[in-house]
């Protein structure tokens, strides 16, 4: 049965074997992003992709200690496989929150090196880690002693005063000397002074060639590459040198292109035939949301990047941003904006006719 968790939830868990140690697939993950992968969005990509690797959003160690527990961890058993991503530099802490990750149900637990906001950096957390690889060791190899699930890192090539290949390497040795044997590496440095989070996945420039050379310094480790990646081309050309990809941005603007990541990298049928079976398979889970006092707004705006690119996607985001905020709105604002777009076919049909 699962510790810590309120009864409700603790339901939803008995009905599937939770902290198993079974190692998830890393081949296509997605990023975890602050304020974007939250379990709405993570809802969604579930209907697109059955093995795409979810992460939350980064959790600080502090919030999950001293702050409401449940509501953090908590997550519809459909999200797996999910990973929990932690924020924190005390191994003790780390550990603990580790040990919350197995009891709530998480495929893995991975520790931001990567974050670079000032706000972050003020309570070692994030990319100023980089710095820090003696302390990075000791959280993960205490993470590790703490729990069955597999432990792993995504941390920048780099930072500003120590962005040599020697210190990345230094860092890697490590880390991995402490257990780690996962690497998620955004193949970018992160700049911690002068730049802002958003210019930080952009302007350093990317060096996917450092990530390569990873893989071929250290074979025995799993290294997953991350940073600018739109396409399944240029998927297909980072797996021929790394063990997996990891795709952000585009992965939460345009969710439609989760739904060939099954057929394309695991060879297995798309769990949803077109968007609108999609949007529709949602509509339980939207309704339980809504009972539970979510707001309507924030479960629509992780869906507004549904049809992207498809007409009539235009008038389905208008109508959800018009709407979606309005006191009492309900799932009829989706459906509603959902009929401003053809189905599949439905042009074709009407043509004939």
């Amino acid at each position: 049965m699962v510790e810590n968790a309120s009864s409700e939830y603790a339901g939803n868990l008995s009905a599937r074997t939770v902290s198993t140690g079974q190692e998830p697939s890393r081949r296509f993950c997605v990023a975890p992003m602050m304020d974007w992968t939250t379990p709405h969005y993570r809802y969604l990509a579930r209907q697109l992709s059955r093995h795409t690797l979810l992460y939350t959003e980064m959790v600080t160690t502090g919030a999950l200690i001293h702050g409401d527990t449940e509501r953090f961890l908590r997550h519809d058993p459909v999200e797996y496989p999910l990973a929990l991503q932690l924020g924190g530099s005390d191994a003790g802490e780390l550990a603990h929150c580790a040990r919350l990750a197995e009891q709530f149900g998480f495929s893995e637990v991975n520790l931001n090196v990567g974050c670079p906001s000032d706000r972050v950096q003020n309570n070692m957390i994030g990319a100023c880690l980089m710095a820090h690889p003696d302390k990075v060791a000791e959280g993960v190899r205490a993470m590790i002693d703490a729990t069955r699930l597999p432990v792993t890192v995504k941390h920048r090539i780099g930072i500003n005063g120590r962005e040599s290949w020697e210190d990345l390497c230094e860092f890697v040795d490590k880390v991995s000397a402490a257990g780690c044997r996962t690497f998620i590496v955004h193949a970018r440095i992160a700049v911690l002074e002068g730049l802002s989070p958003k210019e930080n996945r952009d302007v350093p420039p990317l060096k996917y060639d450092w990530v390569y050379h990873l893989k071929q310094r250290y074979p025995h480790l799993e290294i997953i590459i991350n940073g600018g990646i739109r396409s399944f081309d240029e998927c297909h050309q980072h797996l021929q040198h790394t063990d997996g990809v990891m795709l952000g941005r585009e992965a939460y603007h345009n969710p439609w292109l989760l739904a060939g990541v099954d057929p394309v990298f695991f060879g297995s049928e798309a769990p949803s035939a077109s968007r609108h079976d999609a949007l529709r398979a949602m509509y339980p889970f939207i309704r339980s949301e809504l009972e539970r006092g979510v707001f309507l707004g924030h479960i629509s705006r992780h869906l507004l990047g549904l049809f992207h690119g498809v007409p009539g996607g235009r008038q389905f985001r208008r109508y959800i941003s018009e709407n979606a905020h309005k006191p009492g709105a309900g799932l009829e604002v989706i459906q509603t904006a959902l009929e401003k777009v053809r189905e599949p076919g439905q042009a074709r049909a009407e043509a004939s006719v």
